[in-house]
């Protein structure tokens, strides 16, 4: 299983540091108006507030049994269990009773969170990058997140989701 993992993390790197380099490190370089759009419909940018602070909203994004117990709370047709989640850098992470798939790319204890993200459907070998930035805003925190790379024609769909499945969700669980 250790080699099967490690063939899987060799096949994302090229496109984890493909991203890496172009998503975290700079900001993209637009050279005519054809290449604006298609970026800004591979790229979601949403900012949200939680009524927790960093550590424990970073605690749930990666804790198995409390993102399991976040998505219970909100949706009934979710399993109890539906998020596996090995929490350290290149572990693998199975979301929604195994529809959302993929690896953990980078750690911050408590501001970040990188991930090599897929929807099972999506063609073999396509993975996006989704980035969690936690900032400490008076005793809660501010959620900047970036969602790039993802199929064109998925950004709408993509970015209700985000907010239903994700935010909505966890701001239910913290109430």
């Amino acid at each position: 299983m250790r080699n099967k993992n490690n063939r899987f993390f060799h096949k994302v790197s090229f496109v984890i540091i493909f991203f890496a380099a172009n998503f975290i490190f700079q900001p993209p370089v637009l050279a005519q108006k054809n290449t604006a759009d298609s970026v800004n419909e591979i790229t979601i940018h949403q900012e949200i507030n939680f009524n927790v602070p960093p550590k424990r909203l970073y605690e749930v994004l990666l804790s198995s049994k409390e993102f399991s117990a976040c998505i219970k709370k909100s949706f009934d047709a979710f399993s109890a269990t539906s998020a596996n989640i090995d929490s350290a850098p290149g572990g693998a992470f199975s979301l929604f009773d195994g529809h959302i798939i993929g690896r953990i790319v980078e750690l911050v204890p408590g501001q970040r969170i990188v991930e090599a993200w897929r929807v099972v459907d999506w063609p073999t070998g396509v993975y996006s990058i989704a980035k969690f930035e936690l900032k400490a805003q008076g005793s809660g925190t501010k959620l900047i997140f970036d969602h790039v790379g993802f199929p064109a024609g998925l950004k709408e769909h993509l970015a209700m989701g985000w907010q239903q499945h994700y935010w909505d969700a966890l701001a239910k669980y913290f109430q």
